[in-house]
């Protein structure tokens, strides 16, 4: 049996994870493909490159003195959640990259909390130990005091650390950074502290699907840790489903991996990772076991969805015109395959027109729409929404933990606008300058305020959340404070138009922009609803006076990417989804329509 460790790395948006197992791949030699960047190997998605945090976990394997380590590449957000659950069941031991300024963050809290609860063995990385403002005996209390707050044991407790500058590829067990030659120490401490994986060659076959991917000639490939015994190429196998079925299959091909890659492979063992195909209908926390003696392992649990949208066919005006894929037929086939990958994923098909999604948060269905506008699909999406529990308690709606620094001068207003969502203020800190604050609010008085933070604190704040408890309403319900200027006519924005409306308020999109009436094209100063026309056109005359026009100053737009643009609607708006475009629009387009529908009691 060959030694092998398999290997999780946690740690918060930016603080090198990607750039550390780069240098791992790097300097033990793994081969890679040729088509692979020099940076950030592991953060292959487009989507994950542009926004600089991990989506989709990933699996690398690299041989040091005879061992083979498995590392898998886990999300640092907690509304990617349901991917780090399941990923968590691959691994023996975590590496927790913390930042030498920073320290442990509110993400690093979800998925170390996640780790605990399985017991697993943690070795703290202090990295960019290189940086001037460098705090790292102030960031291992704080990291001890997370363990203690996680309720992790003494020995868990008493965690191992490895310092590190990942970006110039070094690390050791002292501070000295002049004293560190390599990454070694790094591959040294997962040897001594993480366990081989657990399970025996000897038992019946025992494998959970962790990671579904396809493959146009092999089909549907599940990817996996051996629980017990081994498997072959070839092999009849028992497929255990989620309603303890089972079925007899055999294995048309087995992979392992090499570096990045997977290859092709006669054979594999106990705790090694693996990917296999010739099961057509198997799915993420199912059981591959042997055909003898079939025993399913536990099913994975997955936190249940907090937000939940409504997906419909575009029927706007520009309907068809941008989109690849914009049937009811080809969207229910791209939504439906989507479950096949995401366990925090739920859809339900309406009786009406259109598909309710929900998921882990904002950002987690803010990214599966970015993904498939990417793919050509054309859709239009309805505001977010808080999925609300029927208990014997009654109602109960989800709340959120809310994390947030800021420079001290910028508290007082962050306290205000959330003393107004109903947020209740749980600890503050102050130091140097930097205020820390820990609120409990409902998701439902968090919509909305991400953008409104960002312009308050001058883009100098940090916020995140997570899920923390199902509780009984406070009673905050969330309605935009200012009304939509809206397009009264079909036609192309004008300079002039534009800059008799932007006195109204601010303005979404420029000049020479296609828009139809009933898009919203900016947002009024006034709380209603405003219908403008943006495309007017100026009066020619063959009278001119000096000067005229030169006063004339036109406001450069707010441009609303996806995330503003879902943040912004109200319950009678949509946002249209094409691969050129998004626009925020009316549900009736038409103004006296609208008003005829509002009377009679419609949202």
């Amino acid at each position: 049996m060959k030694n092998i460790r398999n290997v999780a790395i946690i740690a918060h948006v930016d603080h090198g994870k990607t750039t550390l197992v780069d240098a791992l791949l790097k300097q033990s030699k793994t081969k890679l493909a040729k088509n692979s960047s020099d940076s950030l190997i592991m953060d292959s998605n487009e989507i994950e490159q542009e926004r600089g945090i991990t989506i989709f976990s990933k699996n690398a394997s690299i041989m040091w003195q005879d061992t083979k380590i498995n590392i898998i590449d886990t999300p640092g957000h907690a509304d990617f959640g349901g991917e780090v659950e399941r990923i968590l069941t691959m691994a023996d031991g975590c590496l927790l990259l913390i930042d030498a300024k920073e320290g442990p963050m509110p993400q690093t809290r979800f998925v170390l909390k996640k780790a605990l609860e399985r017991k697993h063995k943690i070795i703290v990385v202090v990295n960019k130990i290189d940086r001037s403002d460098a705090r790292i005996e102030h960031i291992l209390d704080k990291t001890l005091d997370l363990f203690i707050e996680l309720g992790a044991d003494e020995n868990i407790a008493d965690f191992p650390i490895v310092y590190a500058s990942a970006k110039n590829g070094k690390a050791g067990i002292s501070k000295d950074l002049s004293g560190m030659k390599d990454i070694s120490p790094v591959f040294e401490a997962i040897l001594k502290y993480v366990p081989k994986p657990s399970g025996t060659i000897d038992q019946p076959l025992q494998m959970l699907v962790s990671t579904l991917t396809s493959d146009l000639h092999k089909g549907r490939i599940a990817i996996g840790r051996i629980f017990n015994g081994k498997i072959n190429v070839g092999q009849d196998v028992m497929h255990i489903n989620r309603n303890a079925d089972i079925k007899k299959y055999r294995l048309t091909s087995l992979m392992t991996f090499e570096g990045l890659n997977r290859v092709d492979a006669q054979d594999a063992i106990v705790g090694d990772i693996v990917a296999m195909s010739g099961i057509p209908d198997i799915n993420i926390g199912e059981t591959i076991a042997d055909v003898d003696n079939p025993k399913a392992l536990p099913l994975l649990s997955i936190e249940e969805p907090t937000i939940k949208m409504t997906f419909m066919v575009n029927n706007s005006p520009f309907a068809g015109k941008e989109g690849d894929f914009k049937t009811s037929r080809q969207i229910h086939e791209r939504l439906m395959k989507e479950l096949e990958t995401d366990t925090a994923l739920k859809i339900i098909e309406l009786p009406s027109d259109g598909w309710e999604v929900s998921g882990r948060g904002e950002l987690h269905l803010a990214i599966f729409i970015e993904r498939l506008r990417r793919e050509g699909y054309e859709f239009q999406v309805a505001r977010p929404q808080v999925i609300e529990k029927k208990t014997s308690e009654g109602i109960l709606t989800p709340y959120e933990e809310l994390f947030i620094e800021v420079p001290q001068g910028y508290s007082g207003i962050v306290m205000q606008k959330l003393g107004n969502r109903r947020a209740e203020l749980q600890d503050m800190k102050l130091e140097n300058g930097i205020a820390y604050m820990e609120f409990i609010i409902t998701t439902r008085g968090l919509f909305g305020y991400r953008s409104e933070f960002v312009t308050d604190t001058r883009g100098l704040g940090i916020l995140n959340s997570s899920f923390d408890h199902y509780g009984k309403n406070n009673g905050y319900e969330h309605e935009r404070e200012q009304g939509s200027l809206v397009a009264n006519e079909n036609g192309k924005t004008t300079l002039y138009g534009l800059t008799n409306v932007q006195d109204r308020g601010d303005l979404f999109i420029g000049p020479a922009i296609s828009v139809y009436k009933g898009q919203v094209v900016g947002q009024n100063a006034r709380n209603v609803d405003m219908r403008v026309n943006p495309c007017k056109i100026k009066q020619q005359t063959n009278m001119r006076s000096k000067g005229e026009g030169v006063s004339v100053h036109f406001n450069a737009p707010h441009i609303m990417d996806l995330e503003d643009a879902l943040e912004y609607i109200s319950d009678d708006e949509l946002v249209e989804v094409t691969p050129r475009n998004i626009r925020i629009r009316k549900k009736i387009l038409d103004e006296t329509e609208e008003r005829r529908k509002k009377s009679q009691g419609f949202r």
